[in-house]
């Protein structure tokens, strides 16, 4: 999918961010930012999946091979 193909809500499933960070599902936990909760992604690259607050998925980078930080548990 490409960037913004999701309709530019970057929380909906399928977002693709511009780094290449795919939104795959919202979760329950919450998250380490104020009032958020963890989405899992998935690198468009390496397939990597690890969570993130909803606030920062429009700026993710996979921390797995593109030098992001650490992701939030899911």
């Amino acid at each position: 999918m490409g960037r913004g193909s999701s309709g530019g809500k970057t929380t909906k499933a399928g977002y693709v961010n511009k780094n290449g960070q795919e939104v795959v599902q919202a979760t329950d936990l919450p998250g380490n930012d104020h009032n958020q909760v963890v989405y899992v992604l998935r690198c468009g690259s390496c397939g990597h999946r690890y969570g993130a607050n909803g606030s920062d998925i429009w700026q993710r980078k996979c921390p797995a091979c593109g030098g992001g930080a650490a992701g939030l548990a899911f």
